[in-house]
């Protein structure tokens, strides 16, 4: 017998509250808002962004082949292109609504994650940890905003055993609604960093804006916390205040239900042993850096206490792989040699930037190689943005970075400590720094880029892969 479609126009009128014009004539399997990607039967939902309206966008979607649209006005262009569900207000409100209702009907166990740094990394862990066990359903690379959150739980499947979605946030009080929707099981907080501080008056605000995640937590529900981080007791505090008793710790502390007893660090890979809850295992886990070990033991501490299957969720993470931007690895072809660049140009943070340089450190160059660090701007970090900067220069100097180059005003406060035999090109802009960076690598380095979304270290990544082939499948 076949599923049943994802949705039915009854569903969404009794979720909306709207009103259909025209008759559904194909099984609505999917959600779309961007035209682009729209598939056979999705269903369009004309939200407002920052720069297009989706309603401009309706009669193209179901030529497309959507198999409605979600509208707040009506053109006869528009009904003339097909089927219409008609909402008051603003469509996206009819998404929150959808999403809602997704997680009402669903029979899924779910994990909502949040934290300043390593949010997609854990999401992206749990998915696969999780898959072995039964289908799982996940947010879409960082959808983890207003819109992103609803739009993920309007995909679910009927059938989902698990999900997993990603609640970010940069700003008090934005998490709240989110995990409203969500009501996870089980909440995961990565970690707690100056991240967007620019937007806080503290760290410790931030700790309580990503402890907002408790809010949503259904009854009996788990928190899984890092007690290695600093404000591990005031994110405790705060769970049990919002009447969580379920704590689990994990890291490297004595004291962590979920530890690493040992760990290996490889360039693109780690090997750990850990004690979860009391049982040991010993895992590989296809991701480089200590700060990935960390993030997979939340991981194993939420299939542990979700009743998933332990061991085979830690043979799953063997074939964990770096996103976009985010530590992947392209082995480039050069006249005399090869390249290694390190891609890890979707944001920076002070955190994220340490990992990043001791990726770097670990990373094995060829002869006559050397080890180069391409650090654009970190933003949003307040009055502290330019010492932060600065200070990055310890771990430029503890992972034997060779050479620096640095894109943006706020990097030429490390540039300013950079001793002259290791300064390749300060620019205030990454497109300014390109031709010189090009010009500048040679067979045997070992390149990472990171810098912040704004400070457009991506085209950085892109032109390199554009001058160098690849010497093979990337990894």
């Amino acid at each position: 017998m076949a599923e049943p479609a994802l949705w039915t126009p009854e569903e969404l009128v009794a979720a909306t509250g709207g009103k259909m014009l025209g008759t559904v004539s194909k099984a609505l399997n999917g959600v779309s808002i961007d035209t682009r990607t729209i598939e056979p039967g999705d269903i369009f939902v004309a939200i407002k962004g920052e720069t297009h309206d989706g309603h401009d966008f309706v009669a193209k979607a179901l030529t497309a082949g959507a198999g409605l649209a979600i509208v707040s006005r009506v053109t006869d262009e528009m009904k003339a292109a097909g089927p219409l569900l008609v909402v008051d207000n603003d469509p996206l409100e009819g998404l929150e609504k959808i999403g809602r209702a997704s997680r009402t009907r669903s029979q899924a166990q779910i994990v909502g994650v949040t934290g300043s740094v390593g949010k997609t990394s854990t999401k992206e862990m749990l998915r696969l940890a999780l898959a072995v066990s039964g289908l799982t359903h996940s947010s879409v690379a960082s959808f983890n905003n207003h819109w992103g959150v609803p739009l993920t739980l309007s995909r679910m499947p009927r059938n989902a055993a698990y999900g997993v979605f990603e609640i970010g946030m940069n700003h008090v009080g934005e998490i709240t609604p989110l995990v409203g929707m969500v009501r996870p099981h089980v909440a995961i907080v990565t970690n707690v960093a100056p991240v967007h501080i620019g937007n806080f008056n503290s760290v410790e605000e931030i700790a309580d804006a990503k402890a907002e995640i408790f809010t949503g937590v259904t009854a009996g529900g788990h928190a899984v916390l890092n007690r290695d981080n600093h404000f591990f007791e005031r994110l405790s505090a705060a769970a049990r205040s919002a009447g969580i008793r379920n704590i689990i710790s994990f890291g490297s502390h004595e004291k962590a239900d979920v530890r690493s007893e040992r760990i290996v660090l490889h360039a693109t890979c780690s090997c750990v042993t850990a004690d979860v809850m009391g049982e040991k295992l010993i895992y590989k886990l296809g991701l480089p850096g200590e700060h990935m070990v960390l993030n997979s033991l939340a991981v194993l501490a939420a299939v542990k206490v979700m009743g998933a299957d332990l061991a085979r969720a830690a043979l799953a993470l063997a074939v964990a792989e770096a996103a976009k931007g985010r530590g992947v690895h392209h082995r480039l072809r050069m006249e005399a040699g090869e390249l290694l660049l390190i891609d890890e140009s979707y944001n920076a943070n002070p955190v994220s930037m340490a990992a990043a340089l001791a990726l770097l450190g670990r990373g094995k160059t060829g002869k006559g190689g050397r080890r180069i660090a391409v650090l654009g701007d970190m933003l949003e970090l307040g009055k502290d943005g330019a010492s932060l900067h600065a200070e990055l220069f310890k771990a430029v100097d503890a992972n034997k970075v060779d050479v620096v180059y640095a894109a943006g005003p706020l990097m030429a406060h490390l540039w300013a400590k950079t001793p002259e035999d290791r300064r390749g090109a300060s620019a205030n802009t990454s497109a300014e720094l390109k031709d010189r960076l090009l010009d500048g690598l040679q067979a045997g380095d070992v390149v990472m880029i990171k810098g912040s979304l704004g400070s457009r270290m991506g085209p950085l990544v892109d032109a390199i892969k554009e001058r160098f082939a690849p010497l093979n499948r990337d990894h």
